[in-house]
């Protein structure tokens, strides 16, 4: 039941940045469990077709994946209102 209580409470923050010489990454941050997280960056990196690494409780994809791990999250089952794009 503190499990449901968990995942309903969770804001999930979906962010693009950019790092040395201009390249861009997608950060996925939020997730509370490290199991989820490392499970969900490999789905994505799969789903998506990049690079990317899962550490200190954020998922970096290379490049600008904001739209499609949107898409992917809801379809994973969180809600829309959960997400944010930044």
């Amino acid at each position: 039941m503190l499990k449901k209580l968990d995942e309903d409470d969770i804001k999930i923050i979906v962010q693009l940045d950019v790092i040395k010489r201009g390249k861009r990454v997608t950060t996925i941050k939020g997730f509370t469990n490290a199991e989820q997280i490392e499970s969900l960056g490999h789905q994505l990196k799969k789903s998506i077709g990049t690079g990317g690494t899962t550490k200190n409780g954020i998922i970096v994809l290379q490049g600008d994946h904001r739209s499609k791990v949107t898409e992917f999250l809801e379809s994973k089952g969180f809600q829309k209102d959960s997400i944010e794009v930044i």
